[in-house]
């Protein structure tokens, strides 16, 4: 089936001396260069039952449906999708209609879910393109689409047709269209190229594209890193002069912005390519003013681990939660806040605490990180200072504490960054694997005096403070 306005004489059906150069923007939005079935490695044994129920389904009710976005990218790259989305010129309440286990949700753009199981399909309904009068930064003669003052979209439901849609598309390798109609691909601005070459490049004139969504900035880095592409000069020359334009996003998306980045496998690339286009600073200000400060530090380098340690923990299928992501990523800030004044030796866990909030307060401002997660770091590095005490029950207490793994796996980050001796994080890794008779023996045993053993406190700064004496009792 072909879309309205299109006309066999204007594509290439199954024309296999069909040249596929790249050419976004000469190319006639109306004559997409079509590649059959025979022609790309795109088979319906990778993809998931409930798409292919949703995209039958659509296409038996005369609608067309295509499977859209980076689905078709990572299976033209034999790669496993996250997940499948379905385009159609369908409009939600009839996608509903068709689909009992349907329901609608968004205000920004109106989309259907199917779920099945635990899968859920999403079917967006081709959106329309520019008109000339959204170029003046207002709203379109339907009313459906706002933009701000800076041209970034606030509200769109205005539908189209597929031609217009592909333009509303960010990169040109996930503007690709696989039809169910005949098992080909559809590509309107060359993204079956860019997506053999792996280069990422935005569709129109990237400016403008960022401007429209400065959040497309964090999308472009996160797709570099996730798939090793390249990003194009022409679309990555504009990032470092409008990364100032995040800091009007609101924090609430850049929180799920943030997670995308760092807890999908590619954290350290994610996390250098932010550093290299000055992004950085806009998203996790104290961070980046402590790692310009001291870009060598134990606490720059424990970030560093920790995010490749995110990236194994991914890559192996175990559980990660932004919980002890943003106790890595706030570590530099914390350290620096709590190193810059001095504190009492009965007061370090309280002034911790305190830095902690602080932080975490100034960072809400650009990344709305929610309690649920923001509590439990809190008591994550709340328990630092409790590892270097070893002595009696307490030790045995600390064991038992519900935020203790989590606590210990920082203990081993800052030990192997070289913030506390290895030995007091290999002394708690061997009191977990003993018994519990010869874990109360050991823990009984008198501590030496030597600091570098546990038992004698300190605080989580990296300056040495002695020990206070106590008084002798008067007589």
């Amino acid at each position: 089936m072909l879309p309205e306005g299109l006309t066999t004489g204007a594509v290439l059906l199954n024309d296999k001396n069909t040249q596929l150069s790249h050419d976004p923007i000469g190319t006639d939005a109306t004559s997409p260069r079509i590649v059959p079935r025979d022609e790309h490695v795109i088979s319906r044994a990778n993809i998931s039952p409930g798409a292919l129920k949703v995209l039958y389904r659509l296409k038996e009710a005369g609608y067309q449906a295509f499977l859209v976005g980076g689905a078709v990218r990572d299976l033209l790259l034999s790669t496993t999708p996250k997940d499948f989305d379905v385009a159609t010129n369908a409009h939600p309440d009839q996608v509903k209609q068709l689909f009992r286990n349907c329901r609608l949700i968004g205000r920004r753009f109106h989309l259907a879910h199917v779920r099945f199981g635990y899968e859920i399909v999403e079917v967006a309904t081709f959106r329309a393109a520019h008109t000339t009068i959204d170029e003046d930064n207002s709203v379109d003669e339907a009313g459906h689409r706002v933009l701000d003052d800076r041209g970034r979209i606030l509200r769109d439901n205005l539908y189209g047709t597929i031609e217009e849609d592909v333009w509303r598309r960010d990169f040109t390798a996930n503007a690709l269209y696989y039809n169910i109609e005949d098992f080909s691909v559809w590509d309107y601005v060359g993204g079956y190229v860019d997506a053999r070459d792996k280069v990422l490049r935005l569709i129109g004139d990237p400016e403008t594209r960022y401007r429209e969504d400065p959040v497309r900035m964090l999308r472009a880095v996160r797709f570099a890193a996730k798939l090793g592409f390249t990003i194009h000069p022409d679309s990555a020359a504009p990032i470092p002069k409008l990364a100032h334009m995040l800091d009007s996003v609101p924090p609430a998306r850049l929180f799920d912005e943030i997670n995308k980045l760092f807890l999908s496998g590619c954290a350290v690339a994610a996390f250098d390519l932010l550093q290299h286009f000055g992004l950085t600073e806009h998203l996790l200000p104290d961070v980046a003013v402590a790692l310009k400060e001291s870009p060598r530090s134990p606490a720059a380098q424990l970030l560093r681990l920790g995010l490749q340690g995110t990236d194994e923990r991914v890559r192996a299928d175990k559980s990660v939660t932004p919980t002890f992501l943003f106790a890595v990523l706030l570590w530099p800030a914390l350290r620096r806040a709590y190193d810059r004044v001095p504190h009492a030796e009965d007061a370090i866990i309280p002034d911790l605490l305190e830095t902690c909030d602080l932080v975490t307060l100034r960072q809400q401002k650009r990344i709305a990180v929610p309690k649920r997660f923001t509590m439990p770091m809190r008591d994550i590095i709340a328990l630092q200072p409790r590892f270097e005490r070893s002595d009696g029950k307490r030790a045995l207490r600390l064991l038992d504490h519900p935020r203790f793994r989590a606590a210990y796996d920082l203990l081993l980050l800052r030990a192997a960054a070289g913030e506390i001796p290895q030995e007091l994080a290999d002394w708690w890794t061997q009191i977990q694997e003993m018994p519990a008779e010869e874990r109360q023996q050991r823990i009984a045993q008198p501590q030496q005096s030597d600091p570098a053993q546990p038992g004698q406190p300190a605080a989580p700064s990296s300056g040495g403070r002695r020990r206070r004496r106590r008084r002798p009792p008067r007589a």
